[in-house]
């Protein structure tokens, strides 16, 4: 899903054409084709340049560009009213290795909330998928580095044989169909490595990142039962090695009734891994370094796949877990991989010749987005450290060094490069086709950052949906208002999903009758999803501008408006540093407040708070002026880098809230308890 975070209903000016070469032998273009001639539609082909012999230099011209946007939307069309179709067609174009037969793919008339099975008489294995294009190759699979910019690399052929000696000492271990495995762990070569072997024998993966606290690496991990936890000794962030066995150890001690094996990974070489300090009473578990553990596998036995149902669990990703316990969110592996490979493939353009960089940690789930591209025989590349040490543009240098050609981050990210003034067009960026963006969304003038300081001719991709469901093609998303009724384009509304997916969910964790997953997604619309998001479609572009979550929607006299619309106003006030935006109860309706960060050096005075009431009222209008506008010192923010908005919503509303694990500044929540600005 592209998102903006503009509101404005005029159509926005065109950042990005591609050259007519691009339009002519992308996968869309070739997508198309394939489902015009299979299934008889002319209208979704792609009509390419009347001549040949293009190069990248050349521009598709409006009127080739609008010919061409007709045709995607008539294949957004078909995808979306013809689903079990339109994704049998991606089960083969994308060549899934499956076992079996694709057909039926899904009963379409089937409520969501009944949960029709997805490819019922097909098997399939993830890591056998995901390592199918490496068996024997010579060629760069992986290359994985910290901000000592010392780069490790795998070929496919070393990938494979790393994966065979680490799935034969799992097997040694007892690990098998439904088992889980989990990793509290950097963002290397390991990780993956332990991933694909435990899918290869059935089991279930999940992983967290070492800059997660106790709390909440146990808040996940004591739910789902690990049997074998993989962690590291040391992590390199912001130019210095930080220990990790103190932590490791309290997250072993709460686990010691599941763990059977904890496994030490020696990632900071220089830093000793002293297994005597993880030493836990209870339970049974063995702590051992990862040569230890490998060593009691079959150093002869073949690297097998267990063929398994479609919608067999694949991976347990979490909620945020702002408020509450994380909902452990449990991933199918035909679901996972077909709606990666659509996306990389069909939508991002992705092959065997590219080289895919995402800034991610293992807690997010870019992480298993970027991993999923080795299906298509793309070198990833990983990369476990602060993104701005030794130097902000060091994330730059690593493209440069290993000529990533397709380069993820996140908004706050871009916004950071932004606000430091780094100029990244030093860099030689060449073989860089495109950029994605996700988090949250993309401001304005990011756009033209980027297009100024990075690259012109590139791909921006905005994009949205990864913990719950990701968008684009066959996913029929629209904007409902509270009674369940599609709003027009230009209208904010909830995002709702109206017909079946492949990678829903397949359930969570400890919910045995569904009663956890049907209140996170179909209480709100009978038989619907919708998982909270708050949108708009632009009216001359269908675009989705994304405004908030639902449960985070202000409010006031019964006008629905989403938190970034209120950001980008005060994005453009220089004395502003930071902002949240959220609504407090007051008897059955809501007002406003509005908590500021002022800028090194300024203070809230009456003149400012008057200028920022008129600059939103108009920029906006007068109900989006807030009621309430006091300074604070500090935001609260997720590990991942997103605003918490609902936990301070409801601290302000009356409620105690104890912090969550995910929280980067727990300790900023307690500032909301005590403004005497609040009281009524």
């Amino acid at each position: 899903m592209t998102t903006t975070s503009t509101t404005s209903s005029a159509v926005p000016p065109v950042m990005w054409t591609p050259p007519a070469a691009l339009l002519a032998s992308s996968h869309m273009t070739r997508f198309s084709a394939f489902v015009a001639a299979k299934r008889h539609l002319p209208a979704v082909r792609v009509p390419l340049p009347a001549t040949s012999g293009h190069t990248d230099k050349d521009r598709v011209d409006a009127a080739l560009a609008d010919a061409a946007g007709k045709a995607y939307h008539a294949l957004y069309e078909y995808s979306t009213t013809r689903v079990a179709d339109f994704w049998t067609d991606v089960l083969e174009y994308t060549k899934v290795p499956i076992h079996g037969s694709a057909q039926p793919a899904v009963d379409e008339k089937a409520h969501m909330d009944a949960f029709p099975e997805w490819f019922p008489n097909a098997r399939v294995n993830f890591a056998e998928a995901l390592l199918a294009p490496w068996h024997g190759s010579n060629k760069t699979a992986i290359v994985a580095t910290t901000e000592t910019l010392q780069l490790r690399s795998l070929t496919g052929a070393e990938l494979v044989e790393q994966v065979r000696v680490m799935a034969a000492a799992m097997r040694a271990a007892g690990v098998g169909i439904g088992d889980r495995v989990g990793g509290y762990i950097a963002n290397g070569i390991e990780a993956i490595v332990a991933m694909l072997a435990a899918s290869s024998l059935g089991a279930i993966w999940s992983s967290t990142s070492p800059d997660f606290g106790v709390t909440g690496v146990l808040d996940r991990f004591a739910q789902i039962k690990p049997k074998i936890l993989f962690s590291i000794n040391a992590v390199y962030y912001n130019g210095k090695v930080h220990d990790h066995l103190g932590k490791l150890h309290d997250v072993a001690q709460g686990l010691a009734d599941c763990v059977e094996k904890l496994v030490v990974i020696p990632f900071v070489k220089e830093h000793p891994t002293d297994l005597a300090r993880l030493k836990v009473t209870g339970g049974h578990m063995q702590v051992l370094t990862l040569d230890a553990f490998l060593a009691t596998g079959d150093k002869k036995a073949p690297l097998t796949f267990t063929p398994l149902p479609f919608k067999h669990p694949m991976y347990i990703l979490f909620s945020s877990g702002t408020t509450g316990k994380p909902k452990c969110i449990v991933h199918s592996a035909g679901g996972t991989l077909l709606q990666h490979l659509k996306e990389h493939v069909i939508h991002g353009n992705l092959g065997p010749q590219d080289v895919f960089f995402q800034y991610t940690t293992t807690g997010w789930m870019m992480w298993n987005w970027l991993v999923s591209a080795l299906a298509i025989g793309t070198t990833i590349v990983c990369y476990d450290g602060s993104p701005f040490k030794p130097k902000p543009d060091v994330l730059w240098t690593l493209a440069d060094m290993t000529g990533v050609t397709a380069f993820g981050t996140s908004a706050k990210y871009i916004q950071s490069l932004q606000d430091l003034g780094v100029d990244v067009q030093a860099h030689n960026l060449t073989k860089l086709h495109s950029l994605y963006s996700t988090g949250s969304p993309l401001k304005p003038e990011s756009y033209d950052y980027v297009y100024a300081k990075i690259k012109k001719n590139l791909l921006l991709g905005s994009i949205s949906g990864g913990t719950d469901i990701c968008a684009c093609l066959g996913m029929r998303i629209e904007a409902w208002d509270d009674n369940g009724k599609p709003v027009a384009n230009g209208t904010a509304g909830d995002l709702v999903c109206t017909k079946v997916f492949p990678c829903m969910p397949v359930y969570f964790w400890n919910d045995p009758d569904m009663a956890k997953y049907k209140a996170a997604y179909f209480d709100h619309f009978p038989h619907i999803w919708s998982h909270g998001d708050f949108v708009q479609f632009t009216p001359g572009t269908a675009g989705v501008v994304m405004l908030g979550r639902s449960d985070g929607t202000l409010n006031p006299a019964g006008v629905r408006f989403g938190s970034a619309e209120l950001y980008n106003v005060l994005d453009a006030v220089p004395e502003v540093a930071d902002s949240l935006a959220v609504g407090q109860k007051v008897g059955d309706d809501e007002r406003v407040c509005l908590f500021l960060v002022m800028a090194e050096g300024k203070t809230l005075t009456p003149a400012i708070r008057d200028a920022i009431k008129a600059k939103i009222r108009a920029q906006l209008s007068p109900r989006h002026v807030p009621a309430v506008i006091v300074a604070v010192p500090d935001i609260p923010y997720t590990i991942n880098g997103k605003k918490v908005e609902v936990a301070v919503k409801r601290i302000i509303s009356g409620q105690k809230i104890v912090p969550s694990g995910t929280l980067r500044n727990p300790e900023s929540l307690d500032i909301f308890y005590k403004i005497p600005e609040l009281k009524l």
